[in-house]
Protein backbone atom coordinates (compact mmCIF):
# COMPACT_ATOMS: atom_id res chain seq x y z
CA UNK A 1 0.00 0.00 0.00
CA UNK A 2 1.44 3.46 -1.13
CA UNK A 3 2.24 5.34 2.68
CA UNK A 4 0.70 8.34 1.51
CA UNK A 5 -2.61 6.30 1.16
CA UNK A 6 -1.96 4.93 4.59
CA UNK A 7 -5.90 4.65 6.18
CA UNK A 8 -7.41 6.80 8.77
CA UNK A 9 -7.92 5.55 12.24
CA UNK A 10 -9.53 8.69 12.96
CA UNK A 11 -11.75 9.08 9.95
CA UNK A 12 -13.42 12.06 8.37
CA UNK A 13 -17.35 10.20 9.85
CA UNK A 14 -16.02 10.22 12.96
CA UNK A 15 -13.51 12.93 13.19
CA UNK A 16 -15.14 16.45 13.96
CA UNK A 17 -13.64 19.07 11.64
CA UNK A 18 -17.05 21.18 11.87
CA UNK A 19 -14.84 23.52 13.96
CA UNK A 20 -11.56 23.84 12.06
CA UNK A 21 -10.93 26.96 9.41
CA UNK A 22 -9.69 26.10 6.40
CA UNK A 23 -9.01 28.37 3.80
CA UNK A 24 -6.62 28.85 0.64
CA UNK A 25 -3.93 31.21 -0.36
CA UNK A 26 -3.14 32.01 -3.86
CA UNK A 27 -0.11 33.01 -5.04
CA UNK A 28 0.45 34.38 -8.53
CA UNK A 29 4.17 32.14 -9.53
CA UNK A 30 5.26 28.97 -8.75
CA UNK A 31 8.87 30.97 -7.89
CA UNK A 32 7.17 32.84 -4.95
CA UNK A 33 5.72 29.83 -3.40
CA UNK A 34 8.51 29.46 -0.60
CA UNK A 35 9.11 33.50 -0.19
CA UNK A 36 5.57 33.64 0.44
CA UNK A 37 5.40 30.78 2.66
CA UNK A 38 8.70 32.37 4.52
CA UNK A 39 6.68 35.98 4.86
CA UNK A 40 3.36 33.66 6.45
CA UNK A 41 5.39 32.02 8.93
CA UNK A 42 7.24 35.81 9.79
CA UNK A 43 3.54 36.27 11.25
CA UNK A 44 2.64 33.10 12.37
CA UNK A 45 5.92 32.67 14.42
CA UNK A 46 5.83 35.84 16.12
CA UNK A 47 2.66 34.49 18.20
CA UNK A 48 4.32 32.75 21.22
CA UNK A 49 4.25 29.14 21.56
CA UNK A 50 2.51 28.55 18.72
CA UNK A 51 2.62 25.13 16.94
CA UNK A 52 2.39 24.39 13.42
CA UNK A 53 2.58 21.97 11.11
CA UNK A 54 3.66 22.71 7.41
CA UNK A 55 3.28 19.59 5.41
CA UNK A 56 4.24 18.32 1.95
CA UNK A 57 4.12 15.46 -0.78
CA UNK A 58 8.04 15.11 -1.16
CA UNK A 59 10.85 14.58 0.66
CA UNK A 60 13.29 17.10 -1.80
CA UNK A 61 10.24 20.07 -0.84
CA UNK A 62 10.57 18.93 2.60
CA UNK A 63 14.14 19.62 2.64
CA UNK A 64 13.81 22.91 0.76
CA UNK A 65 11.44 24.26 2.92
CA UNK A 66 13.32 23.39 6.09
CA UNK A 67 16.31 25.10 4.60
CA UNK A 68 14.32 28.55 3.64
CA UNK A 69 12.78 28.67 7.14
CA UNK A 70 15.97 28.06 8.78
CA UNK A 71 16.62 31.95 8.94
CA UNK A 72 13.62 32.50 11.32
CA UNK A 73 15.14 32.92 14.58
CA UNK A 74 11.29 33.12 16.25
CA UNK A 75 10.50 29.18 15.10
CA UNK A 76 11.73 26.09 16.46
CA UNK A 77 11.87 23.63 13.53
CA UNK A 78 12.01 20.00 13.30
CA UNK A 79 11.52 17.49 10.06
CA UNK A 80 9.83 14.13 10.04
CA UNK A 81 10.89 11.91 7.22
CA UNK A 82 11.01 8.26 6.22
CA UNK A 83 14.59 7.39 7.57
CA UNK A 84 14.34 9.26 10.71
CA UNK A 85 15.38 7.21 13.67
CA UNK A 86 12.29 5.96 16.09
CA UNK A 87 14.15 7.43 19.22
CA UNK A 88 14.65 10.81 17.14
CA UNK A 89 10.82 10.50 15.92
CA UNK A 90 9.54 9.68 18.97
CA UNK A 91 11.14 12.86 20.64
CA UNK A 92 9.95 15.40 17.88
CA UNK A 93 6.52 14.64 18.60
CA UNK A 94 6.63 14.69 22.32
CA UNK A 95 8.33 17.64 21.86
CA UNK A 96 5.86 19.45 20.01
CA UNK A 97 3.23 17.90 22.01
CA UNK A 98 4.45 20.33 24.44
CA UNK A 99 4.23 23.26 22.70
CA UNK A 100 0.61 22.44 22.01
CA UNK A 101 0.53 21.97 25.89
CA UNK A 102 2.29 25.47 26.30
CA UNK A 103 0.04 27.46 23.62
CA UNK A 104 -3.21 25.72 25.66
CA UNK A 105 -2.42 26.74 28.79
CA UNK A 106 -0.93 30.08 27.61
CA UNK A 107 -4.77 30.94 25.86
CA UNK A 108 -6.82 29.76 28.91
CA UNK A 109 -4.82 32.10 31.05
CA UNK A 110 -5.09 35.38 28.95
CA UNK A 111 -1.18 34.77 28.00
CA UNK A 112 0.01 34.40 31.47
CA UNK A 113 2.89 35.69 33.13
CA UNK A 114 5.61 35.05 30.63
CA UNK A 115 8.88 36.17 33.14
CA UNK A 116 9.87 32.53 34.19
CA UNK A 117 9.51 30.95 30.74
CA UNK A 118 12.81 30.30 28.57
CA UNK A 119 12.97 32.05 25.51
CA UNK A 120 13.39 28.85 23.60
CA UNK A 121 9.88 27.80 25.19
CA UNK A 122 8.35 31.05 23.79
CA UNK A 123 9.45 30.51 20.43
CA UNK A 124 6.33 29.13 17.88
CA UNK A 125 7.17 25.01 17.85
CA UNK A 126 7.27 23.50 13.74
CA UNK A 127 7.34 20.52 12.05
CA UNK A 128 7.94 19.96 8.72
CA UNK A 129 5.82 16.24 7.25
CA UNK A 130 5.85 14.58 4.37
CA UNK A 131 2.26 12.53 3.59
CA UNK A 132 4.52 9.26 4.81
CA UNK A 133 5.83 10.62 7.74
CA UNK A 134 1.89 12.04 9.44
CA UNK A 135 1.54 10.45 13.01
CA UNK A 136 0.21 6.86 12.89
CA UNK A 137 -2.58 6.94 14.83
CA UNK A 138 -3.34 3.74 13.63
CA UNK A 139 -0.08 2.54 15.41
CA UNK A 140 -0.57 4.46 18.56
CA UNK A 141 0.65 8.13 18.42
CA UNK A 142 -1.65 10.31 19.21
CA UNK A 143 -2.26 13.40 16.74
CA UNK A 144 -0.48 16.39 17.13
CA UNK A 145 -3.36 18.79 17.24
CA UNK A 146 -1.31 21.71 15.75
CA UNK A 147 -3.30 25.74 15.95
CA UNK A 148 -1.79 26.14 12.36
CA UNK A 149 -1.50 23.42 9.43
CA UNK A 150 0.09 24.89 5.85
CA UNK A 151 -0.18 22.62 3.23
CA UNK A 152 2.92 24.01 1.10
CA UNK A 153 1.86 21.10 -1.30
CA UNK A 154 -1.62 20.35 -2.07
CA UNK A 155 -2.90 16.92 -2.04
CA UNK A 156 -4.36 15.92 -4.87
CA UNK A 157 -6.83 13.89 -3.42
CA UNK A 158 -9.79 14.21 -0.59
CA UNK A 159 -8.21 10.90 1.78
CA UNK A 160 -4.80 12.76 1.65
CA UNK A 161 -6.31 16.19 2.36
CA UNK A 162 -8.45 14.75 5.37
CA UNK A 163 -5.63 12.39 6.51
CA UNK A 164 -3.51 15.71 7.38
CA UNK A 165 -6.37 17.17 8.83
CA UNK A 166 -7.09 14.32 11.15
CA UNK A 167 -3.62 14.00 12.24
CA UNK A 168 -2.12 17.27 12.61
CA UNK A 169 -4.82 20.19 12.79
CA UNK A 170 -6.37 20.48 16.30
CA UNK A 171 -10.35 20.37 16.34
CA UNK A 172 -10.60 24.19 16.15
CA UNK A 173 -7.72 24.96 14.22
CA UNK A 174 -6.60 26.73 10.97
CA UNK A 175 -5.82 25.16 7.84
CA UNK A 176 -4.29 27.00 5.40
CA UNK A 177 -3.67 25.33 1.47
CA UNK A 178 -1.24 27.33 -0.47
CA UNK A 179 -2.09 27.45 -4.14
CA UNK A 180 -0.32 28.28 -7.34
CA UNK A 181 -2.36 28.49 -10.99
CA UNK A 182 -4.52 25.73 -11.87
CA UNK A 183 -4.55 23.86 -8.25
CA UNK A 184 -7.34 26.35 -7.22
CA UNK A 185 -9.74 23.81 -9.53
CA UNK A 186 -8.03 21.14 -7.10
CA UNK A 187 -8.62 23.11 -4.08
CA UNK A 188 -12.36 23.37 -4.94
CA UNK A 189 -12.60 19.85 -5.92
CA UNK A 190 -11.63 18.85 -2.62
CA UNK A 191 -14.03 21.11 -1.42
CA UNK A 192 -16.96 19.63 -2.89
CA UNK A 193 -16.00 16.18 -2.10
CA UNK A 194 -15.67 16.78 1.39
CA UNK A 195 -18.64 19.22 2.32
CA UNK A 196 -15.80 21.85 3.77
CA UNK A 197 -15.82 25.14 2.75
CA UNK A 198 -12.48 26.25 2.04
CA UNK A 199 -12.38 30.05 1.51
CA UNK A 200 -9.79 33.20 0.59
CA UNK A 201 -7.30 33.56 3.21
CA UNK A 202 -8.12 36.80 4.89
CA UNK A 203 -5.23 38.96 5.39
CA UNK A 204 -5.81 38.89 9.30
CA UNK A 205 -5.66 35.60 9.65
CA UNK A 206 -3.17 34.99 12.95
CA UNK A 207 -6.18 37.37 14.08
CA UNK A 208 -8.23 34.59 14.37
CA UNK A 209 -6.21 32.61 16.83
Amino acid sequence: MDPNEAPLSTSPSNFNFSQQRHFYLAVDRFQFKMETLVDLLGMAGRLRCLPIVVSCSTRDELDAVCSALSTLSHITIAALYSDLAEAERARVLARFRQATMRWNKQATTEHGDAGETEKEEEKSNLIVVTDACLPLVNSGESPVNARVLINYELPTKKETYMRRMATCLAADGIAINMVVGGEVVTIKSIEENSGLLIAEMPINIFEML
